[in-house]
């Protein structure tokens, strides 16, 4: 009954959030150019209509992973206090990566066509923009190495 309404939960979730990612996505795509660009460059009117929902599916998904892997660990720990140490050590390294990947972020500065993107042009947020590329890299690199090592170790012990 549970996996049922779990299941049922997230289905409407995923349709919802790829229904509304839809209409914004049509919206940026379809819905006109900002005058003062006209001719010149395409400028979206509702580029900030993308970055908002971008923002917002980011920080739920962000906010979820933290909550969920807390209350696995929680949980997994009661019952299972090896499977919940390395639940642990899974968020840990996930969080060290981060660190990682934030101290090896560049300060150099962007060459930016507007004085509105020089407040950005500041060492912090060029560490964090790398810091988030660099990571998305990482675990990109995880996954296909997880699916061919998957597949491998499926194939080998048939």
């Amino acid at each position: 009954m549970a996996v049922t309404k779990i299941r049922k939960i997230s289905s409407w979730v995923l349709i919802l959030c790829s229904v509304i990612t839809g209409v914004v996505l049509g919206l940026f795509f379809f819905g006109g150019d900002n005058e003062p660009y006209k001719g010149e460059m395409w400028n979206p009117i509702y580029v900030d209509l993308l970055l908002y929902w971008q923002y917002i599916l980011f920080g739920a998904t962000t906010l979820a992973g933290i909550i969920l892997g807390i209350w696995q660990f929680v949980s997994s720990f009661k019952n299972n206090p090896k499977g919940g140490i390395m639940g642990l050590t899974v968020l840990v390294l996930f969080f060290g990566m981060l660190f990682l990947t934030y101290t090896f972020g560049s300060t150099t500065p962007v060459n930016v066509l507007n004085s509105e993107a020089q407040a950005y042009n500041v060492p912090f947020w060029l560490k964090t923009t790398d810091m988030w590329l660099y990571s998305t890299y990482i675990l990109t690199g995880l996954v296909i190495f997880a699916i061919v090592a998957g597949s491998v170790k499926r194939i080998i012990s048939k």
